[in-house]
């Protein structure tokens, strides 16, 4: 009896402990193929689960940031979705490789055709996004989740620093240092090291050729020298052994 009630007791906290811990794992995020890095692009994914086991997720609303605006965002081809891009005109323009930008996207809206995201499934809606601020760490991007059964949720709350989870949090996309290259800058060095290379490899086929010319004129001479020192090895090796078969016969007398 005492064994039972123990594994009831256990089998009902490790119920609560799911039952508690699933709004947390079960939310809306952000995360990027590869690096997000600075200054450049790079493709997310918004990945949306389905909480309900009675309804299907038919329609996700992400807003992009404001504070720190997107010139571009492309949303791949999703079967089953259909996705529009919401752009607004900016109090200032971003300049993006030289040229002036006057919209950035606000929010991206994807419809289900279809059935939508199940119970029990989850959908990714990957987006091809930049260019990347380079004054931030980070971008929040604010989502509300539509059910077929009319039920919203608003994943809008931004998490802080030090404080706990919240119920509802926003998905954040974390920024990796900026590349050398996002802006082609690696493109002279890399040059640079082929050069280099080149420059090297011509060195060691001239000390090669040299090498084996001086060899073809002294052929004999580097052989006879080569032959000696192989004899003197060879003898202070025999040497060496003599001396250890020596002592090895003195050890096993005593």
């Amino acid at each position: 009896m005492q064994v039972s009630r123990i594994a009831a007791v256990g089998a009902l906290a490790a119920s609560a402990v799911v039952v508690l811990s699933s709004p947390a794992l079960a939310h809306v995020s952000v995360q990027p193929e590869g690096a997000a890095a600075k200054g450049g692009y790079a493709t997310v994914n918004f990945k949306v689960p389905n909480e309900r086991d009675n309804a299907s997720t038919t329609k996700l609303e992400v807003t992009f940031p404001a504070d720190h605006p997107l010139s571009s965002a492309m949303p791949a081809p999703v079967p089953g979705w259909e996705a529009k891009v919401t752009k607004a005109t900016l109090d200032k323009p971003l300049e993006v490789h030289g040229n002036k930008v006057t919209e950035a996207v606000s929010k991206i809206t994807w419809t289900a055709t279809g059935k939508g995201v199940e119970p029990g499934f989850f959908q990714k809606f990957p987006v091809s996004v930049g260019a990347l601020p380079e004054d931030t760490d980070e971008l929040v991007f604010k989502a509300v989740q539509t059910y077929s059964n009319d039920e919203v949720v608003r994943w809008i709350e931004v998490p802080q620093d030090g404080a706990e989870e919240p119920e509802h949090p926003a998905p954040v996309l974390a920024l990796s240092a900026a590349e050398d290259d996002h802006h082609g800058a690696s493109g002279a060095d890399d040059a640079d090291e082929d050069t280099d290379a080149e420059e090297a490899a011509d060195d060691a086929s001239a000390a090669a050729s040299t090498t084996a010319d001086s060899g073809d004129s002294d052929g004999t001479d580097t052989t006879a020298r080569v032959l000696g020192v192989v004899g003197i090895v060879l003898g202070a090796a025999g040497v060496a052994y003599g001396v250890l078969a020596g002592r090895r016969r003195g050890g096993s007398a005593a």
